[in-house]
């Protein structure tokens, strides 16, 4: 019997020295019914040449260019509006998956009957060197503590959009991935991961949470404009956040 469909969505915008690497890491996969949906918000550089490249010669590649630079969640959007599989999971462009991860993961959420799951992953550098660091995921995450942090790696999740539908992002410029998550989880009640590590996430110089004070900024709109809460409720969130995030921090940076 087949094994059903995973659509997996790739954003690209000016990714030419990571996403050779992240679609390899794609092809590698043990699991072999997928779908790689990349769309490129526009690139400056050889990114769209490089993605077309790959397209010509995988019939599982396909590559939509946006005219203009609309951000990451109209290009994800774009990408799952497009999609057709039964599960949709999700690599941003500087970022592995380890070979077995899509085999894992759809084989743990079909024998326990999950709608929405995630794993641990680990940590490189710019250069794609192990910083020698794992994120350990929580067994499972409900809405209350999502509320609090964003336990779900974006690069690990996968859902089944065959049972919930096809759920996009808000249209905001940074942090929408958790907003996903977060309205994925309040759909189902809880979502649950593999312990073990099955991506790995590239740390960059500017990423947001290199920045702590747009870190917040960021967070705090997730609040007012995904969430659609009050001032005083996000300035209340915002705290526990920090609370979570910096003094309690259950999600664990171990040693590999």
């Amino acid at each position: 019997m087949q094994k059903p469909l995973v659509s997996v969505i790739t954003p690209t915008y000016n990714s030419e020295g990571f996403i050779s690497e992240t679609i390899d890491s794609i092809r590698a996969q043990s699991y072999a019914n997928w779908e790689l949906i990349l769309v490129d918000d526009a690139s400056s550089d050889e990114t769209v040449s490089i993605l077309k490249k790959y397209a010509s010669s995988e019939e599982r590649i396909k590559v939509h260019v946006l005219e203009t630079n609309s951000g990451a969640a109209i290009a994800r959007n774009t990408a799952i509006e497009k999609a057709t599989g039964s599960y949709i999971a999700f690599l941003d462009a500087d970022d592995l998956w380890k070979p077995e991860k899509l085999s894992k993961q759809i084989a743990f959420m079909q024998e326990k009957d999950i709608a929405v799951s995630f794993s641990s992953y680990e940590l490189m550098d710019e250069e794609g060197k192990s910083l020698g660091k794992m994120i350990k995921a929580l067994p499972k995450v409900d809405f209350s503590k999502m509320l609090k942090s964003n336990y779900v790696g974006n690069l690990t999740g996968i859902y089944n959009a065959k049972k919930l539908g096809k759920v996009y992002m808000p249209n905001i410029r940074k942090r929408q991935d958790w907003a996903l998550w977060l309205t994925l989880i309040k759909k189902v009640g809880f979502a649950y991961s593999l312990e073990e590590p099955l991506a790995k996430y590239r740390v960059r110089e500017d990423s947001i949470s290199s920045n702590k004070l747009n870190l917040l900024k960021y967070n705090y709109t997730i609040y007012r404009k995904a969430l659609n809460f009050g001032t005083f409720k996000s300035s209340w969130y915002l705290i526990r956040f920090l609370i979570e995030h910096f003094f309690i921090k259950p999600q664990q940076t171990t040693q590999l």
